[in-house]
């Protein structure tokens, strides 16, 4: 698994517990709006906010394309199996952050760069 470095020893330690939240689906808002001049938490809450975004998507096109009779089935399969994905990456995540690393998620971490906040 690849790590992104470079991050200051003294933000990391002290923000290791925010960075974590980051990965909690809504309570990624927490670190984005509380710490906003921390390197360590604003990349992992980036990341962690394209994981959100990541979530809600796949809820609507269950909700979308989950009422289509029989076809429906095969979407809630498919989207639990996302569920789940999503939530081992968000685990593992937040795991790297309370060890005070920040590990770079595959897929995510190119559409989290292009996040503007």
């Amino acid at each position: 698994m690849e790590e992104i470095t470079g991050f200051d020893p003294k933000d990391v330690e002290e923000n290791k517990i925010l960075a974590a939240i980051s990965y909690l689906g809504i309570l990624v808002l927490i670190p984005l709006l509380v710490k906003k001049d921390s390197k360590f938490v604003m990349e992992h809450a980036r990341q962690g906010l394209a994981l959100f975004i990541a979530e809600i998507i796949v809820w609507l096109v269950e909700l979308i394309l989950g009422r289509i009779p029989g076809f429906g089935v095969v979407i809630a399969i498919l989207a639990n199996i996302c569920y789940a994905v999503l939530a081992i990456v968000s685990i593992i995540a937040l795991v790297y952050a309370l060890m005070g690393k920040c590990w770079k998620i595959p897929v995510v971490y190119d559409f989290a760069k292009g996040l503007k906040i």
